[in-house]
C-alpha cells in the first residue's frame, strides 16, 4: 500500500554562452561536456525505463536559457564537433592503451561506446533536438518540465516590481514555445524566494514553485506537516513545496554522500593532464591550455594524491550505484513509513539536485536513477514517485501560510549573490532597471526601433543572471563572469543612449541581434505593469 511519495527534482541550467564572433571559445564547453555527460545519458536511461514500462517520475527544470542553446543551430554544430573529436581521440585512446597501458583498455572502450551512443541519439534519434527528447517524455507522462525565471535571474535583490514581472512573463512565454504548452511550476533561480512574488506567479499561470528548506519551516504560521506536505501561499491558489535535506545531502554532498565513494570514478584527474603534450595539443583549445577533456582512467580510491588514484572499474562502479539505489529507497521507506504515522496523512520528499551533478560531476549518477526507479516500481509499494503536479491533484486540504525569504545557496539567504566580491554589480543594475521600465513606456510603430528596444531587454535579461554574481563569489571564471556582466550593461546603456537620441545605429543592432539571439519573440512591453 503506497504511503507517501518521492519527487526526484533535476534543476537543468547553464548561462546562456554563445560567441558566434570566435571559432572556437572555452566556455561553450559548459554546454557540450552537460549534453555528453548529464542529458543524454539522462534521456537514455528514461528511454530505457519507459521502453521496459517502468512508472517512474522525474520533475525536471529546463530552464530558457538552456532551452535556448540547446535549440541553436549554431551551437548544434558546433557540439556535433566537439563530440566528433571526442569520438577520435577516445578511438586513438583505445590503440594507443591496447599497447601500454592494458588496465584502462576496457575503461578506453567504454568510453568509445558511449560517445558514439550520444552521437547516435544527439544526430539520428532525436534529430540535434535535445528539447523534443525531453518534451516526448514530458508528452508521455514521465517527466515534468518546469520553467526558471528567464535568465536566472536571482529575484529576492531585483529591485523593481516590472523586472520581477519580466524575469516571469518572459520565461512563460519562452516555455510555451519549446513545449506548446503552458507552464504548470517553475523553479525560483536558486530557490530565491521573497515574499509576494507568488502573486506574481499566479499572475502567469504558474501553480507551484519551490523553496529550501527553512523558506517553509519558518513561515507564518508554522506548517503543520513541517516540509512533508506543500502548502499554499496565503491570498493565492499557489503552492510552495520544500527541500527535504536529509534526502538531498545523502547524494549531493562528495564527502558524506553517494558520489564520494571510492569506487567511482575520478573527476579531477583527465586525460587533458596526463597525456604528453605533443599527443593531446590538437584537443585542447586553441590557446593550448591543459584542460579536462573528459576521458578519466581513475577511481576515487581514498583520501590520497591525484598521483596514486587506481584504476576505475566500472562494473564495479555499477554495482556500487545499484547498492546505493537500494540504500536511499530503504532510508525514504522508513522514512515515510514514520511520517505516515506521526501525521496520519501520504507526505511527500522533494529531493532536488542539480541535474549537472548526475553524470558530469558524478559519472555514475545517471545509472543511480536508473536503479532508483526500478526498485521503486518493482521491489516494494510503501513509497511511490510522483510529480509535482499529480501530488496536488492526488492530495488535498493543504494548509495556508506565509514563507519565509530564503533561498539554497551558502547559509541559505542572499550572501552568495551579494558580497564583497560582486556587490560593484547592483548599482549598475539598478540604474538599467529604472531605465528598461523608462523604455518599456515608448510606443512605436517604427520597425528599427521596436528592434532596439527588444534587444536592449535581451540585454538588460542577460546582466540580470544570476550565474555572474555566483561565480565572481565562487572565485571559478571571474573573468568571464565580470566581462560577460559588463558587455550586457555596456551594449543595454548604448542602446538606451540610441534610443532616447533618435540615433540609431542599425549595424550594431544587428550584430547585437546576432551574437545576443536569445529570445527571438521577445517584447520589450513585458516590462510594463
Amino acid at each position: 500500500m503506497t504511503l507517501g511519495y518521492l519527487s526526484i527534482i533535476l534543476h537543468a541550467h547553464l548561462p546562456f554562452i554563445r560567441h558566434p564572433e570566435y571559432e572556437d571559445f572555452l566556455e561553450e564547453d559548459w554546454l557540450f561536456e552537460a549534453i555528453t555527460e548529464t542529458y543524454l545519458p539522462v534521456i537514455d536511461i528514461c528511454e530505457s525505463l519507459r521502453n521496459d514500462k517502468v512508472d517512474f517520475r522525474i520533475t525536471m527544470t529546463l530552464s530558457p536559457p538552456l532551452c535556448e542553446m540547446l535549440a541553436d543551430e549554431l551551437l548544434s554544430n558546433r557540439y556535433l564537433r566537439h563530440l566528433n573529436r571526442l569520438i577520435e581521440l577516445s578511438k586513438k585512446e583505445e590503440t594507443r592503451i591496447y599497447s601500454k597501458q592494458k588496465e584502462f583498455y576496457k575503461t578506453a572502450v567504454m568510453y568509445t561506446n558511449k560517445l558514439l551512443r550520444c552521437k547516435m541519439l544527439f544526430e539520428e534519434h532525436y534529430g540535434r533536438n535535445l528539447v523534443a527528447a525531453f518534451k516526448s517524455f514530458q508528452d508521455s507522462g514521465h517527466i515534468e518540465i518546469m520553467t526558471c525565471t528567464a535568465t536566472h535571474g536571482y529575484l529576492p535583490l531585483i529591485k523593481r516590481q516590472e523586472s520581477i514581472e519580466a524575469q516571469i512573463g518572459v520565461a512563460v512565454k519562452n516555455y510555451a514555445k519549446h513545449f506548446c504548452r503552458n507552464p504548470k511550476g517553475i523553479w525560483l533561480a536558486e530557490c530565491g524566494y521573497r515574499p509576494g512574488i507568488e502573486s506574481v506567479l499566479e499572475k502567469y499561470g504558474i501553480q507551484f514553485f519551490l523553496i529550501d528548506t527553512h523558506g517553509l519551516l519558518f513561515g507564518k504560521p508554522s506548517p503543520k506537516y513541517g516540509i512533508y506536505r506543500p502548502a499554499l501561499c496565503r491570498n493565492t491558489n499557489v503552492a510552495v513545496f520544500a527541500r527535504d535535506f536529509d534526502s538531498s545531502k545523502q547524494v549531493w554532498s562528495a564527502k558524506e554522500g553517494y558520489p564520494g565513494d571510492y569506487s567511482y570514478r575520478e573527476f579531477y584527474r583527465d586525460i587533458g593532464f596526463d597525456a604528453e603534450y605533443d599527443y593531446i595539443r590538437e584537443y585542447l583549445h586553441s590557446d593550448g591550455v591543459r584542460r579536462n577533456i573528459g576521458l578519466k582512467y581513475y577511481r576515487i580510491t581514498g583520501e590520497v594524491p591525484l598521483c596514486d588514484k587506481k584504476p576505475y572499474d566500472e562494473d564495479a562502479a555499477l554495482n556500487t550505484a545499484a547498492n546505493h539505489a537500494g540504500n536511499f529507497l530503504g532510508k525514504r521507506i522508513e522514512q515515510v513509513k514514520s511520517l505516515y504515522q506521526s501525521y496520519n496523512t501520504h507526505p511527500i520528499i522533494i529531493a532536488p539536485y542539480d541535474a549537472e551533478l548526475f553524470g558530469h560531476w558524478w559519472y555514475e549518477g545517471p545509472e543511480f536513477l536508473n536503479f532508483l526507479f526500478r526498485k521503486i516500481h518493482f521491489d516494494q509499494d510503501i513509497i511511490k514517485s510522483v510529480s509535482l503536479s499529480d501530488y496536488l491533484s492526488t492530495e488535498s486540504g493543504f494548509q495556508r501560510l506565509a514563507p519565509n525569504m530564503s533561498s539554497w545557496g551558502n547559509n541559505g539567504y542572499n550572501e552568495m549573490w551579494l558580497n564583497g566580491t560582486n556587490d560593484w554589480i547592483y548599482r549598475h543594475l539598478y540604474e538599467a532597471e529604472d531605465k528598461m521600465a523608462e523604455l518599456a513606456g515608448i510606443d512605436t510603430h517604427d520597425e528599427l526601433t521596436r528592434r532596439a528596444l527588444n534587444q536592449a531587454a535581451r540585454e538588460f535579461l542577460l546582466a540580470q543572471s544570476s550565474d555572474w554574481p555566483f561565480i565572481m563569489s565562487a572565485g571559478t571564471d571571474v573573468p568571464y563572469a565580470e566581462k560577460r556582466f559588463k558587455c550586457h550593461i555596456v551594449n543595454f546603456t548604448f542602446l538606451y543612449d540610441q534610443i532616447k537620441t533618435n540615433a540609431i545605429n542599425e549595424k550594431m543592432v544587428m550584430e547585437l541581434e546576432g551574437q545576443n539571439n536569445i529570445f527571438p519573440e521577445m517584447d520589450y512591453k513585458i516590462f510594463r505593469i
